[in-house]
């Protein structure tokens, strides 16, 4: 069987890394097959793609299902295997085979075309993840990952060239607050086991449990940096409730509850988070902040 590469995963290797990107898409087919044969897998279905990833269903040898995930190496994925075997399935997607050298990796199948966001209880959704979150923060980091520390450090060393940037005094205040309240729990960075992405479309329904995680970005730090993915996801649902603020502290309280965790603390490295992403959107040429993002740490002052 010859694997097609999905048009829509080529576009998005060539949008963020021009032909590079193109010809590592190009390669898929002969990569695909290469791990079908060495790892004596067979095709089971249509591919599925992530932004970077292509994921083919297959089975092994042994007749179980599993999900073969292709994607170049980068600083985001190149520890995900790591932090999976560290799991080894409480909570998240078990590993069942990888190969760092080119990021291949084996996975348990789950249900890809059914994710936390098609439930229509956002709340309980909400409760859904943060008793994932709960028991994958509560596994401590192995040695190998980045740290939060140094990422923290990092964005404050940013801050500076980046308000340059931002036109806007009120952007600028804003972000020189989110600095300030990083400041303050950057000195104690912590050493869980962090996912770093799990908002909603990154918990699968699965067999083994009702839901699992995928894709995490592992990092050593506080389960705090965790919270804004899930905080800021199905931004929809906040602005239905026509209180966005209140809404918003509504995820932000059962979060802190459901992980334990020391509500000043958690506003404090959720601030830090809203820091990062504006670094990123700074560098990508952005001159504002994201209004969501505003409005999110508007929010959590009374938590501060």
């Amino acid at each position: 069987m010859r694997i097609v590469v999905p048009e829509a995963l080529t576009a998005s290797h060539v949008k963020w890394d021009g032909e590079a990107g193109r010809a590592w898409s190009a390669g898929l087919p002969a990569l695909a097959e290469r791990y079908l044969e060495e790892w004596e897998l067979r095709p089971d279905g249509e591919p599925g793609h992530g932004v970077v990833s292509l994921v083919l269903p297959v089975i092994r040898a042994d007749g179980t299902r599993a999900a073969l995930k292709l994607q170049p190496v980068n600083d985001e994925n190149a520890t995900e295997a790591v932090g999976l075997r560290a799991w080894d399935g409480d909570g998240a997607v078990r590993l069942l085979a990888d190969d760092p050298a080119t990021g291949t990796l084996l996975l348990e199948r789950l249900h890809a075309g059914r994710s936390l966001s098609a439930l229509p209880d956002d709340l309980a959704a909400l409760e859904i993840l943060t008793a994932l979150l709960a028991r994958l923060t509560g596994h401590p980091a192995p040695p190998g990952l980045r740290r939060l520390a140094d990422i923290a450090q990092d964005m404050l060393d940013d801050v500076a060239q980046a308000l340059t940037a931002l036109p806007r005094e009120p952007d600028r205040r804003l972000l020189r607050h989110c600095a300030d309240a990083l400041a303050e729990v950057v000195a104690e960075p912590g050493d869980r086991l962090l996912h770093w992405d799990l908002h909603y479309d990154n918990v699968l329904a699965a067999d083994r449990e009702p839901w699992l995680a995928i894709d995490p970005k592992p990092l050593a730090g506080d389960p705090g940096f965790d919270l804004l993915p899930a905080l800021h996801n199905r931004w929809d649902d906040l602005v239905a409730t026509g209180d966005v603020a209140r809404a918003v502290l509504r995820r932000f309280d059962l979060m802190v509850a459901g992980l334990g965790l020391d509500p000043g603390r958690a506003a404090r490295w959720t601030l830090g988070r809203v820091l990062q992403n504006a670094l990123w959107d700074v560098e990508a040429g952005a001159d504002h902040l994201d209004e969501a993002h505003v409005t999110l740490a508007a929010a959590l002052r009374p938590r501060l």
